[in-house]
């Protein structure tokens, strides 16, 4: 069957969109028969029971052995191999790659997002896919950037969460509770002038509220004892280009404080 120039456009752009999304395994082309599945032996379904599903459970953490293990940390390298020997969290067990950070630690904006994506997972370092092509180009428009050496001109990017969720669901609580102590001594270490929240997760980590960045964005609050500011994540931005209006306000927001020093 032959496509035209259209539909090969219009299939690749609902193809680059589903991965945006997460969908990054062909799952099958042929149709399951749901009714078939109910007369199959019961020997069956109780292999699929017994399947562990430990990726996707974090056991609560009442010791509070990772709030002891984070604050041992004196540095940043410290930190890292911290993260990356820790083995509270199951999401580390579905993960190409502990994602730390990217950009420079001395930089006076800190920016924190949820969790790794896709790109992510593969090349360890946060913001890199479509949303963080997006980011930069935002950052850039009032004169910061990850790569730059200056740290009046610069960011230091993290997430809430190290490892990729299954799918690129939301982080469940149990999963920031866990983590949250690791997030707040990196804050601790990097000792930036203000915080941009990305996307609702750092939002509800950072500010312990259920409300979502449309309601937060807009005004400076605090979090760890530092300015914050609440801003839409890039991958929303690129579902709903409408808000990108909001977000440069937002971004305004950054450069006014900025340039107060």
């Amino acid at each position: 069957m032959t496509m035209e120039p259209h539909e090969y456009h219009e299939a690749l752009a609902q193809l680059a969109w589903q991965v945006e999304l997460g969908a990054d395994e062909a799952i099958g082309v042929v149709a399951v028969d749901r009714y078939e599945e109910k007369t199959k032996p019961a020997v069956v379904a109780k292999t699929v029971e017994k399947q562990p599903d430990a990726v996707v459970e974090t056991p609560p953490d009442p010791s509070g052995v990772t709030a002891e293990l984070a604050a041992g940390c004196g540095d940043l390298e410290a930190l890292r191999a911290a993260l990356e020997g820790f083995d509270g969290c199951a999401l580390k067990r579905g993960a190409r790659n502990t994602v730390f950070s990217d950009g420079n630690p001395a930089a006076r904006v800190m920016i924190i997002g949820e969790a790794p994506g896709r790109d992510e997972d593969i090349q360890g370092k946060p913001f890199i896919g479509r949303s963080g092509q997006l980011l930069d180009k935002m950052l850039a428009a009032i004169g910061l950037s990850r790569n730059a050496e200056a740290p009046e001109d610069a960011v230091y990017i993290t997430n809430v969460l190290p490892w990729r969720p299954p799918q690129n669901r939301d982080p469940l609580d149990e999963e920031k509770a866990v983590m949250k102590p690791f997030l707040m001594r990196h804050i601790e270490l990097v000792k930036p002038q203000v915080l941009l929240l990305v996307g609702n997760p750092s939002n509800q980590v950072l500010l312990e509220t259920n409300q979502g960045v449309t309601r937060l964005r807009g005004q400076w609050r605090e979090a760890a004892g530092i300015p914050a500011l609440s801003i839409f994540h890039p991958a929303y931005l690129l579902r709903t280009p409408a808000k990108k209006r909001e977000a440069w306000a937002d971004l305004l927001m950054l450069k006014a404080r900025l340039d107060e020093g």
